[in-house]
């Protein structure tokens, strides 16, 4: 496996970073608070901690759904406070190229949704700012597919990749096929899988559902599938998040889930 540097934290062997916040900025004290929080259980175990969060969840389902602060500038400079505070490496999602210069002028890792994986002139912006660029596999895409993704961004000379497993569209819904892990896992480049959206479920809401007590089964299947670290996203008050409300894990709930995962990962490596 390729080694990526980000910051402090290294996707390497015997390494098992975690990529963690809540989906979205809901203002610069929450934001704050709950790095702080996720940073103190993960230290407490040695694992490797990126924070993410949402500058703009531009893909809502409905027009009346929250998307974040006032504007870009707002959104990063919240991420910039994290990551100067606690000094730990902030990743936030892209999703336009005229923006990829900007977010890697304060993020370490500039993420790619999953929708818009295929979208070459966003993949190249981003490769092109040579931080470390984490995409996540389409809904409608076969996990072999993603090494073209891949080439994409190496083609600007970035070979900071990351790939992230979130589902695949069964009908209407999501199944998870842990099969998919070693696969994406022939690129050469680390494997994250997203534990929280793969739990996700369709609602005739205006609002994305899901199975958050799912969220532990699918983690450990994919640890011990052979995963590099876990994607998850995490709130204080998850009932009441402003954004993917049904499937954030709890921060109280957050040292056991990673205490098992960590037996899981240290059973199968």
């Amino acid at each position: 496996m390729n080694t990526v540097s980000i910051g402090n934290v290294k996707y390497e062997s015997g390494s098992f970073p975690l990529i963690a916040g809540p989906c979205v900025i809901e203002s610069r004290d929450h934001s704050l608070k709950m790095a702080e929080q996720i940073q103190k259980i993960t230290n407490s175990f040695n694992i490797p901690l990126i924070f993410k969060s949402s500058f703009d969840k531009a893909n809502r389902s409905s027009i009346e759904s929250f998307r974040g602060p006032d504007n870009l500038d707002a959104g990063l400079s919240i991420l910039e406070d994290v990551k100067e505070e606690l000094g730990i490496p902030v990743l936030t999602d892209v999703h336009l190229p005229d923006q990829c210069s900007v977010v890697a002028e304060v993020c370490d890792v500039l993420q790619i949704p999953a929708f818009l994986c295929r979208q070459t002139d966003l993949l190249l912006a981003a490769g092109e700012t040579g931080k470390a660029i984490n995409i996540k596999k389409g809904q409608f895409l076969a996990p072999g597919k993603m090494k073209f993704a891949a080439e994409k961004i190496e083609s600007t000379g970035n070979n900071n990749i990351i790939l992230t497993e979130r589902g695949s569209s069964f009908g209407y819904s999501l199944v998870s096929d842990m099969t998919s892990i070693p696969v994406m896992s022939q690129t050469g480049y680390p494997v994250v899988f997203d534990a929280t959206h793969s739990a996700q479920l369709p609602s005739d809401k205006n609002v994305t559902g899901g199975q958050r007590e799912m969220i532990p089964i699918l983690a450990k299947a994919a640890v011990a599938a052979g995963c590099n670290g876990i994607f998850m996203e995490v709130h204080d008050d998850p009932d009441n998040a402003k954004s993917d409300a049904s499937t954030q894990w709890p921060l109280h709930k957050l040292e056991n889930l990673l205490q098992t995962l960590l037996k899981v990962y240290e059973a199968v490596n």
